[in-house]
C-alpha cells in the first residue's frame, strides 16, 4: 500500500509538471500519449487506494498562464469529464438527444455581451477565475463586436491556430528556445503578448462551443449554437444523433482527422445534452460537471517498426532530425516517417542504427516516436549542412538545456524562409500553396537555392511526385500557380525582392514616381530616391546598398529573365478629392471594406496615407473621436481635425 502511495505521489508530481509547461506555453515535456498513461495509472492508484492528494490533476483542471487581470468568472468554466470507451457515451447519454462536436486543442475564452456590444473577454484560467483580454478583442477573429441581442449573453469557445499557420509562424521563428511546440502552445503564447497588432497577424479563431447564458428561453442546445452562427460567431460543427448512432457518428469524425481534412487542431470529441435544463441539473465532482458534457478521446495505437535512416531536414537556422523507418500501417494509413525533434530527444529515447521504434499519430495526424526498443544506443550527427553543405554546430540551449544542431552558413538559403514566405506571398508573386514547409523540402532536395529556382521546379516533377504529401493533381496546381505568378505586377515584384525597408508603400511611390523601367535605370546609374516624396534618404539608402551586393544583383538578373513585370500606366490623381492632403487612419470603420479600403481610396484621389500624425497630417480619420488613444491625443495638441468615417465621406466621397 505504501509503495502504491508513494507511486501516487511520483505521478502528481510529473504530470503537473507536465500541465504547468503545457498551459504556460513552455517547452512540452511529454506527448499526449504519455500524459494520458500516467494519467490513467494515477486514476486507478486512487481508487485501490483512496489516496489522492490536493493538488492531483484528477482533481484539479489545468490553469494556463495568460497576460492580464483576473477575474471571477460569472459561471465557472468546469472541465468535462473523459474516456476512451464509447460504451461508456453510450451509457450516458442514455435515452436522451445528444449532440456531438469536436474538442478543440486550444485556449478556452469567455465572451460577454450586454446591449449588444462585446463587453468582456476571459480566459478559462483555473475554472474559476480568468484573465481578461478584452484588450485583444480587435485581434481575434470568429466573433462580432456588435450583435443584434440586446440582452445580457455569455458565450464559451476554444481560440485556436491552424495547423497550417503554426508551421508557418514556427519556421519564421530561427530561435530554437523561441520555437512553439504545438498549436496550442502557440495559441496559449499569442495570447499573452500586450501587441494587439502581433496577435492579429498570428490568425487567432474563436469557436463557439456553447452559448452560456441568454436571458430569453432557449432550452435546447442545438437552437443555441444555430442562434450563435445567425449572431455572426464561428460556431464549432455538431451533429444530432442518439446513443445507438454514437459508433457510426464517431467514426465519421474520426475520418475527417485521419485524412487530414482538420486544419484546426483537435484532441477528441464531446458530447452533450440537447436539453439544457437537464444537462443544468447534473451535481460537481472535482472540477467536473456531471452533465455538462462528456469528452472523448481517441486511443492511440502504436506500430513497432525498424529504423532505416536518419535524415536531417534543415529549417532557418536548425538542423532537424527524423526517423525513416520501414512502412507501417497506422490507423488506416502508411506511415514511413515521423520528427525526432532534436539532438536530446534522440538521446532520451535511445536511437541508434537498426534499432526498434515505437511510432503513434499523435492526436491521429502527427506521427510521433515514443519508445526505442532493441538499441545499440548510437547515432551519427552530420558535420555538414544537408542544404549548403556547409560546417555544423551543437548549441546547447541555456533555459532548457536542449542538445540542437546548427549550420553556421550564416548565408544558407533553408536559413532565409522568411524571405522565401514573403516572395511567393499575396502582396508578393502571388503563389498559392507554395509553402515554407514545402520550399524548405525542396531547398533540402537542392532544387531551390535563389528565388528563380522556383521557377525550375517543373524540371523536377519525376521526384517531387514521388515525395510525401504530392501526386500529380498537386504537382500540376503548384505548377499552374507558378506560371501565372510569371507576369507581375511591378509594386508586387518590388515587394517579392525583400529589400530592406521597401514594403508595397514605398513601392507604390516609387512606381508612381518613375516607373519600373525609371527605377532599374537609377540601380544602374548609382541614383538615389530620395527625391521622392515619402521616400527619403534612409529608404533610398537601404535600395541603393542592397544592390551594391553581387548577390542581389544576380537574384534580381535571374528573375527579370523567368518574369514578365506589367506595364502600369500613370494616373493624373492631381485632380482627386483628396489631393495634396495627408491623412492618418486608425480604430475600426464600417462604411469602407477595411482600412486597407479606405487608404487606398486616399492615394486614388491624390492623398497620402501615413502612420502617425506629425505637424504635416491634415486629417485623423477615427470613428472614435473621444478616444483617449495617443493619436487622439497628438492630433488635438496639433490641432489637427478628427474626421469620422461619415465626415470623410461628407467632404472627400467614397466609391
Amino acid at each position: 500500500m505504501e509503495n502504491k502511495k508513494k507511486r501516487c505521489e511520483e505521478l502528481v508530481k510529473i504530470l503537473n509538471e507536465a500541465s504547468e509547461s503545457y498551459y504556460g506555453g513552455k517547452e512540452e515535456i511529454m506527448s499526449n500519449y504519455e500524459w494520458d498513461a500516467l494519467f490513467d495509472e494515477l486514476t486507478q492508484l486512487e481508487e485501490e487506494t483512496g489516496y489522492v492528494l490536493p493538488e492531483s490533476p484528477t482533481r484539479n483542471t489545468g490553469a494556463e498562464e495568460v497576460a492580464g487581470e483576473r477575474e471571477v468568472h460569472e459561471y465557472p468554466a468546469l472541465s468535462l469529464a473523459k474516456t476512451k470507451q464509447i460504451s461508456e457515451l453510450r451509457k450516458w447519454a442514455d435515452d436522451k438527444k445528444i449532440w456531438l462536436s469536436w474538442k478543440l486543442d486550444g485556449l478556452t475564452l469567455v465572451l460577454t455581451y450586454d446591449n449588444g456590444i462585446l463587453t468582456k473577454i476571459l480566459t478559462r484560467g483555473n475554472g474559476t477565475t480568468g484573465s481578461n483580454i478584452t484588450y485583444l478583442k480587435n485581434a481575434i477573429k470568429g466573433f462580432p463586436l456588435e450583435i443584434e441581442y440586446k440582452g445580457h449573453l455569455v458565450v464559451r469557445g476554444e481560440a485556436t491556430i491552424s495547423y497550417t499557420d503554426f508551421a508557418l509562424i514556427n519556421d519564421m521563428i530561427e530561435d530554437d528556445d523561441e520555437k512553439y511546440a504545438n498549436p496550442r502552445n502557440l495559441a496559449s503564447g499569442t495570447l499573452s503578448l500586450d501587441d494587439p497588432e502581433k496577435v492579429k497577424e498570428r490568425h487567432v479563431y474563436f469557436n463557439a462551443f456553447t452559448l452560456v447564458h441568454l436571458d430569453e428561453e432557449m432550452n435546447s442546445w442545438g437552437e443555441r449554437m444555430d442562434y450563435l452562427e445567425k449572431l455572426g460567431f464561428r460556431v464549432i460543427e455538431r451533429e444530432a444523433l442518439t446513443a445507438d448512432r454514437l459508433e457510426e457518428v464517431i467514426a465519421r469524425f474520426t475520418e475527417k482527422v485521419e485524412s487530414g481534412e482538420m486544419d484546426i487542431p483537435v484532441d477528441g470529441l464531446v458530447i452533450c445534452y440537447d436539453d439544457v435544463a437537464y444537462a443544468s441539473t447534473g451535481s460537481v465532482t472535482g472540477h467536473h460537471a456531471t452533465r455538462a458534457g462528456y469528452a472523448f478521446k481517441w486511443q492511440d495505437v502504436s506500430a513497432k517498426s525498424k529504423l532505416l535512416y536518419v535524415e536531417w531536414s534543415c529549417a532557418a537556422s536548425t538542423i532537424s532530425p527524423v526517423a525513416v523507418f520501414e512502412p507501417v500501417l497506422l490507423e488506416g494509413t502508411t506511415v514511413s516517417r515521423a520528427s525526432l525533434c532534436n539532438i536530446s530527444e534522440m538521446e532520451r529515447l535511445g536511437i541508434g542504427d537498426g534499432c526498434v521504434l515505437e511510432v503513434i499519430k499523435a492526436n491521429k495526424i502527427i506521427p510521433k516516436c515514443i519508445a526505442v526498443t532493441e538499441s545499440n544506443g548510437k547515432f551519427d550527427i552530420p558535420k555538414m549542412c544537408p542544404v549548403c553543405k556547409a560546417e555544423t554546430q551543437i548549441r546547447i540551449s541555456k533555459n532548457s538545456g536542449t542538445k540542437t544542431l546548427h549550420c553556421t552558413n550564416e548565408n544558407c538559403s533553408a536559413k532565409h524562409g522568411k524571405k522565401f514566405t514573403r516572395f511567393v506571398s499575396k502582396s508578393g508573386m502571388d503563389i498559392d500553396g507554395l509553402s515554407i514547409q514545402t520550399m524548405l523540402k525542396f531547398m533540402n532536395e537542392g532544387f531551390i537555392t535563389d528565388f528563380a529556382d522556383i521557377y525550375h521546379l517543373a524540371e523536377h516533377g519525376d521526384t517531387i511526385k514521388q515525395m510525401e504529401g504530392f501526386g500529380e493533381k498537386s504537382f500540376d496546381n503548384m505548377v499552374r500557380a507558378i506560371e501565372k505568378s510569371r507576369k507581375v505586377h511591378p509594386v508586387q515584384f518590388l515587394y517579392a525582392l525583400c529589400i530592406p525597408m521597401i514594403g508595397t508603400d514605398a513601392g507604390k511611390k516609387i512606381v508612381a514616381s518613375c516607373g519600373f523601367d525609371g527605377f532599374l535605370e537609377r540601380l544602374l546609374n548609382g541614383i538615389g530616391f530620395e527625391d521622392i516624396e515619402g521616400i527619403g534618404p534612409e529608404k533610398s539608402n537601404s535600395v541603393l546598398a542592397w544592390y551594391q551586393k553581387e548577390e542581389n544583383r544576380k537574384v534580381l538578373e535571374k528573375l527579370l529573365s523567368e518574369v514578365e513585370i506589367e506595364k502600369v500606366e500613370k494616373k493624373d490623381t492631381s485632380g482627386g478629392t483628396c489631393a495634396g492632403l495627408t491623412f492618418v487612419v486608425t480604430g475600426d470603420v464600417h462604411l469602407f471594406k477595411n482600412r486597407d479600403a479606405l487608404k487606398k481610396y486616399v492615394e486614388a484621389n491624390g492623398g497620402k496615407v501615413t502612420g502617425s500624425v506629425t505637424s504635416k497630417t491634415n486629417y485623423l480619420v477615427n470613428n472614435d473621436a473621444a478616444s483617449t488613444s495617443s493619436k487622439n491625443k497628438k492630433a488635438k495638441e496639433l490641432g489637427i481635425p478628427i474626421l469620422t468615417e461619415e465626415e470623410f465621406v461628407a467632404q472627400f466621397g467614397m466609391e
